[in-house]
């Protein structure tokens, strides 16, 4: 089946937070960890949203920056602290009667694969290791943290042909 074909079936969109929705790198406070996240990749996920499509993360690790943007962007569901990623993915299907091939997901490292190899349409990003790629349809041009998410997510609202209507917002 081509990608084009794929990506008309996905209806939810899971997305990593360590290094594709942030380019992977922790700070530390004395009260807190620090993330950067991009604001464009938010805007993206917005849009996905608006666009009927539903959205979240699934994170190898816990942090209140997560839970915050999760928070601030109207996340769909998040599911933290997965050192097996198939658990999460399992439980969405269930929570939001999915197929595994409705789904889209976005990783960048070996903890992402076991979902890599289930869903409809598996990306990485352009700073992923080399050989999670053979493992996906898609390899970004941008790096994660970087626009990475927002690339996809316009990439696949074009697909599924709801492009025009989405943009009649900011140019009418």
């Amino acid at each position: 089946m081509s990608l084009e074909s794929k990506a008309k079936k996905i209806k939810a969109i899971l997305l990593d937070i360590d290094g594709v929705l942030t380019d992977g790198r922790c700070g530390y406070s004395e009260n807190d960890e620090i993330k950067f996240f991009n604001v464009r990749d938010g805007h993206g996920i917005k849009m996905a949203m608006r666009a009927g499509l539903i959205v979240g993360a699934v994170s190898g690790r816990s942090a209140k920056a997560n839970k915050k943007r999760a928070d601030e962007l109207g996340f769909s569901f998040l599911y933290e602290n997965q050192k097996d990623k198939r658990e999460a993915f399992n439980k969405l299907l269930v929570d939001f009667d999915l197929k595994p091939e409705e789904c889209l997901y976005v990783g960048d490292d070996v903890i992402d694969i076991p979902i890599m190899t289930k869903v409809g349409i598996a990306v990485t990003v352009a700073d992923s290791p080399d050989y999670i790629g053979d493992f996906c349809d898609i390899r970004t041009k941008n790096a994660g943290g970087h626009g990475a998410v927002r690339e996809v997510l316009d990439w696949l609202i074009k697909e599924q042909g709801k492009w025009d209507e989405l943009m009649q917002r900011y140019i009418s």
